[in-house]
């Protein structure tokens, strides 16, 4: 049943970068819903098989103040509707960090969870560029891009998460087609980022970008392989596949900056803190933040932090922090590359944070329940943990075959 359940768990993270492009008919909902929905009925009965549980760490038992607290809420909510509807979902994100904590039982696992990842981001890319290159978007004259049924700010949030990841499974991999598959994972990535023309997007891009460097930068050959694949298709991308309008509008950042309207949140940031401060102890409930605002129905809060705060008050913003907190401290307990990695990734997620509202996002929980992991096998495994995450030997000459073939050798 454990096996099953481990299958099934690496299908549902492989869902989550694109989940929102395949939308099953009701009740399923998307793919990575529904692959969520049936981990979780195998991951029950597969427990009760083993009769034992993993002890939970501090970080889970306070995603399980924050989640009991929101059901909380609905107490006072003022809209008991959109309250319910929120917590299903909290639900189902948040049970991402318990999954992993039980079902990934050692490095390897925990290097599959990553690939997996990968794999998905993989998809969300392709997706996005096919979307570029529909008879549609031409028509249309499009400059922003994503993949079907995603938001261009999120497609690039997703892709740049995936990119110090990539970097750490290239310099640990063994196996040369899954080297080049990561390392070719960050132009492409790059250029679908570049499409989704999100300013938010390509500042997060260069810190990504930057921690990536950091993890190939002990490697000479490696780094060389992987800057001389990425450099001339990331130029390419630029200067020959993306739109100039797109390019236009990230020319605009500066200007944005400058502004400080960035795009209009300062008047949803205005309104959401008027909110706050009407019920500053407890929030208004969950997912009521249009409704407490008074801003469109299509409207998020834009900030993470301030949508905790309008919706759960300070006693959520206090149990947000000390989850942040533990996570960063978990992050800090790493070594090497590993910990290059998760940090940057963490930097990445901080970046999106102040102008989206991630903490129902999937991919959140599954990077806090990634680095819970982590610091786990730290304590138990820590010589394997090493040894799985240690850079590789350099690439051999067969692998750079290809690379001497691209540069004329």
């Amino acid at each position: 049943m454990r096996r099953i359940t481990w299958a099934l768990l690496v299908l549902f993270i492989f869902t989550i970068p694109w989940e929102y492009s395949l939308v099953l008919p009701a009740p399923f909902g998307n793919v990575a819903r529904f692959a969520g929905l049936l981990v979780l009925v195998f991951a029950v009965p597969a427990v009760l098989q083993t009769g034992r549980l993993r002890t939970p760490a501090l970080f889970h038992w306070l995603v399980l103040a924050l989640y009991l607290w929101w059901c909380c809420t609905g107490f006072w909510t003022i809209d008991s509707l959109a309250t319910e509807a929120d917590l299903r979902g909290c639900f189902q994100e948040m049970m991402i960090a318990w999954l992993l904590w039980e079902f990934v039982e050692n490095p390897g696992d925990l290097r599959t969870v990553l690939r997996a990842w990968i794999a998905g981001s993989w998809v969300l890319a392709l997706l996005t560029l096919a979307n570029f290159a529909s008879l549609e978007a031409i028509a249309a004259s499009q400059i922003r891009f994503a993949a079907a049924g995603q938001d261009p700010n999120d497609v690039a949030r997703f892709l740049n998460l995936g990119f110090p990841l990539a970097a750490l499974l290239f310099r640990c991999e063994k196996r040369w087609i899954l080297q080049w598959m990561e390392v070719a994972f960050l132009p492409i990535g790059v250029t679908a980022v570049l499409l989704t023309a999100s300013r938010s997007g390509v500042i997060a891009a260069a810190v990504a970008l930057a921690g990536s460097a950091l993890v190939l930068r002990c490697d000479r050959a490696r780094a060389f392989a992987a800057w001389a694949l990425a450099l001339p298709a990331m130029a390419a991308g630029i200067f020959l596949i993306i739109p100039r309008g797109t390019l236009q509008r990230l020319t605009t950042i500066p200007a944005e900056l400058e502004r400080g309207d960035l795009n209009q949140r300062l008047a949803i940031w205005s309104a959401g803190w008027q909110a706050f401060t009407r019920a500053p102890f407890f929030g208004s409930g969950a997912g009521t933040f249009v409704n407490a605002a008074h801003t469109a129905s299509i409207d998020t809060a834009h900030n993470t932090l301030l949508s905790i705060a309008v919706t759960g008050g300070l006693c959520a913003m206090f149990l947000t922090f000390a989850i942040l907190v533990t996570s960063v401290r978990s992050a800090a307990s790493l070594h090497g590359l590993l910990q290059i990695t998760v940090l940057t990734a963490l930097a990445v997620w901080a970046i999106a944070s102040l102008v989206a509202t991630v903490e129902e996002s999937r991919t959140t929980w599954l990077l806090l329940g990634v680095i819970a992991v982590a610091a786990r096998l730290v304590a138990e495994q820590k010589r394997d943990l090493e040894a799985c995450f240690a850079p590789g030997d350099g690439l051999s000459r067969r692998n750079l075959e290809p690379l001497g073939m691209l540069c004329g050798k």
